[in-house]
């Protein structure tokens, strides 16, 4: 963890994370996902992922881009302003719009959802959620949800590193960075499945499953101005959702 965000509970950026969730899909306005975009890449930039949120975010989201563009772009049903036709292919600038929204929007919590997985500290969050009395079970899915990433591209790089010292050459083409990929994910998903295996019978040696209060030796940075920013997140996110069933619950009764 960066020293500019090493005095940042995991629990006030878990809070400010989801508060961002709930506002890019309750406010649908390009302006609040643009800005949600910026102050996650800003927060990234300070605690020094912003490298690595930007690679994996453009990974996932330029597929979906793409495939949103296809749907939404060439085949949306009340498009009117044809932009370019060709066939059946109907390029409509509603369509076009409505892709862009669709794209813009799962790009902002795609973006926050790395930034908050790539800089929290999954120790402190156990530790944070432990003093808290989670459910242990809970606080093990979420922690080990979020470390996910880091373990599977670390497990690849192993997994390439020793291919490659057996004589794997990858070449250019995509027919050979295909193969090559196949040659690692089978050994990466059996890897995944037997350490789950191994963990699940660590995790009940130590009486992971067991009732009762747990103490964690790990410091926890937090304060009462943080307690405070937690504790009104919740409740701002909390009533726009509610505003927003509210509106369209309204809105389908009234129509």
């Amino acid at each position: 963890m960066h020293d500019a965000t090493a005095r940042v509970n995991p629990l006030t950026g878990l809070a400010l994370a989801a508060a961002a969730l709930v506002f890019c899909f309750a406010l649908a306005h390009w302006a609040v996902w643009t800005g949600t975009m910026v102050l996650a890449a800003t927060a990234s930039a300070r605690a020094g992922t912003l490298g690595r949120v930007a690679v994996a975010a453009g990974v996932v989201v330029a597929p979906f881009a793409l495939w949103a563009l296809v749907i939404h772009g060439f085949f949306f049903p009340e498009g009117r302003t044809v932009l370019l036709a060709a066939g059946p292919l109907r390029v409509t600038a509603e369509g076009l719009a409505y892709a862009g929204s669709f794209v813009l929007r799962t790009a902002a919590a795609v973006v926050v959802m790395l930034a908050f997985s790539l800089w929290v500290d999954v120790a402190v969050l156990r530790a944070a959620l432990v003093r808290r009395r989670v459910p242990p079970q809970l606080g093990y899915v979420l922690a080990a949800s979020l470390g996910l990433a880091g373990v599977v591209g670390d497990r690849l790089r192993r997994i390439r590193e020793a291919q490659e010292a057996r004589g794997l050459v990858v070449g250019a083409g995509p027919g050979s960075r295909l193969l090559a990929a196949r040659l690692q994910i089978v050994p990466l998903v059996l890897g995944l499945l037997d350490e789950a295996g191994e963990r699940a019978m660590a995790l009940d040696a130590r009486g992971q499953t067991l009732p009762g209060p747990r103490t964690s030796y790990v410091d926890e940075p937090d304060s009462a101005a943080q307690r405070a920013l937690r504790w009104a997140l919740l409740l701002t996110a909390g009533a726009v959702a509610v505003g927003t069933v509210v509106v369209a619950v309204a809105g389908t009764a009234g129509g």
